[in-house]
């Protein structure tokens, strides 16, 4: 097999796809949740509705506290931490057999579209999670499988559980790297029952997640709530095409080479009687195969997302290098890896070109109230027009007197809110109030009480686009005394009117909403 430099090659594939990464987070526009995880930097608190509050920070950090404020800037968390990631997935593969078993798990996780976009490119909790992730599985690998008395094991498993814990405070699917752990030790290496530093590292654990507990306490637990209800599987009948889909979006989002390629390994390195990394496997399917099977089980009776499995699938990945490590002895680079970057790239160059220039999804013959109602690139498209445009609406009203200088915006769901908060309402320093459900706002219920609440005579705009429209009249009718349109704006792509907004003005509140945080 010909010679090469793993480490120049690890260092030149994470230059590459940093580079890559960035363009991209430049040239696109923040996507829906995006914008509303915006909202945890914004407001910071000790945890939220939907997650705890890492993503939050990871925001403040890279944007110097929101100091720069701009699409790369706020995604300047997943392209540095995202290239911090490579390492570890190299330092791992190099702990667990050797340096080249790290560089096909480095080249991997690159052709993840997971890894690579999701959590590399999209500031999402699946960001810090996966920073947090891969420490804790290298933490995992240089501990476990050892004597707990040996010099530094002990340091590393208290280690394990601060890393665990900070992994937890991105997001709670987390709490699998202590099942995965935990039955490592007792399938494989019982010696660590009788350590004191075993339990110091969950209680180290259990003292991290504390804002999360905090937080709950102090909002009767309206997140643990929320997220068991996404996953009641009491009374739901068995549905195969839930099932069907998490499938087929497993194998989407961690790119389809890579999905067979790890299932493949996973079944034959079971079967395979011997093996020198045996333990080090049992450890990487123990992290990964509990997270994956519990969703699936899930995804029988309720509607679930496929990057929920996505880290348990990373640490598969490394069961993946290995097999092909023994596979393919005499090729640096097997050509199946070859072949799943190619897939990657391909796909990344196709959804860049789609959501700027919509050539897949054009909308032949369709009304304004209707274009791009089929088109979902429009989600990460057509915002910033919008806000300009608004921005130009607002200044008219105020010097007709059409609407008081403190008027604020409105909206009924945190999707497209949020968008409009970020794009339409920030640029005028206005703020910005959600009316409805807890489960339609969501963060929006505390936000409104940090604006100062909701006032009878309080007028404002709403606004809302063709390809999710939702007419006010229905739901803010109640609210207002009067409701009338202010304007209508056409969003271009590649010269083509793709999208239309339509601004309504709000005016003069005679019954102030419910605050749904009274619990």
């Amino acid at each position: 097999m010909k010679q090469i430099n793993y480490h120049k090659t690890v260092w030149l594939l994470i230059l590459v796809s940093t580079v890559i990464r960035a363009l991209a987070a430049g040239l696109i526009e923040l996507g829906n949740d995006e914008v509303y995880y915006l909202l945890y930097a914004l407001y910071p608190d000790w945890s939220h509705f939907d997650h705890p509050l890492m993503v939050g920070r990871v925001i403040q950090l890279f944007s110097l506290n929101l100091r720069f404020n701009s699409e790369l800037f706020l995604r300047m968390g997943p392209i540095i931490l995202g290239a911090v990631d490579i390492w570890l997935v190299f330092k791992i593969g190099k702990e667990i057999k050797n340096q080249r078993t790290g560089l096909l798990a480095s080249l991997l996780y690159v052709s993840s579209g997971y890894a690579s976009v999701i959590a590399g490119v999209f500031i999402l909790p699946d960001t810090p999670q996966m920073f947090f992730w891969l420490i804790s599985l290298l933490l995992m690998a240089k501990t476990l499988p050892g004597n707990p008395a040996e010099k530094n094991r002990g340091k590393n498993m208290l280690l394990l559980g601060f890393t665990i814990g900070l992994a937890i405070l991105s997001k709670y699917t987390s709490v699998y790297l202590w099942v995965g752990a935990g039955l490592y030790i007792l399938f494989y290496n019982r010696a660590w029952l009788k350590s004191p530093k075993l339990y110091f590292a969950v209680l180290i654990t259990a003292v991290t997640i504390l804002p999360i507990i905090i937080w709950n306490f102090q909002n009767n637990f309206i997140s643990f709530t929320f997220h068991g209800e996404r996953v009641d599987m009491i009374g739901h009948s068995l549905r195969w095409d839930y099932f069907l889909t998490e499938v087929a979006g497993e194998a989407a989002y961690n790119n389809p080479v890579n999905f067979i390629l790890i299932w493949a390994a996973v079944f034959m390195l079971i079967f395979k009687k011997r093996i020198a990394e045996k333990k080090q496997i049992a450890l990487l399917m123990l992290t990964g195969l509990p997270l994956i099977v519990t969703f699936l089980v899930f995804s029988l009776f309720r509607s679930t997302l496929p990057h929920w499995t996505a880290p348990g699938y990373t640490g598969l990945i490394f069961v993946a290098a290995l097999w092909l490590d023994d596979r393919f002895v005499k090729k640096p680079v097997p050509f199946v890896i070859k072949i799943a970057l190619a897939v990657t790239t391909l796909a990344v160059v196709l959804g860049f070109t789609e959501i700027n220039c919509g050539i897949i999804s054009p909308n032949n013959n369709k009304t304004c109230e209707t274009l791009g109602e089929d088109d979902i690139t429009l989600d990460m498209y057509g915002y910033d027009q919008i806000g300009r445009a608004f921005g130009e609406i607002v200044k008219t009203d105020m010097e007709k007197g059409e609407m008081p200088r403190n008027s604020v915006l409105f909206g009924n769901r945190w999707f497209p809110l949020a968008n409009f908060h970020y794009y339409a309402a920030s640029p005028l320093k206005m703020k910005v109030y959600g009316i409805g459900s807890l489960e339609r706002i969501h963060k929006y219920a505390w936000t409104n009480r940090i604006n100062g609440g909701f006032k009878k005579g309080m007028s404002g705009y709403y606004i809302t686009t063709s390809h999710i429209y939702r007419a006010p009249d229905p739901f803010f009718k109640p609210y207002f005394a009067i409701i009338e349109p202010a304007d209508t704006i056409p969003v271009i792509r590649c010269g083509d009117t793709v999208e239309c907004a339509f601004v309504y003005r709000l005016k003069n509140m005679t019954r102030l909403p419910e605050d749904v945080l009274d619990f």
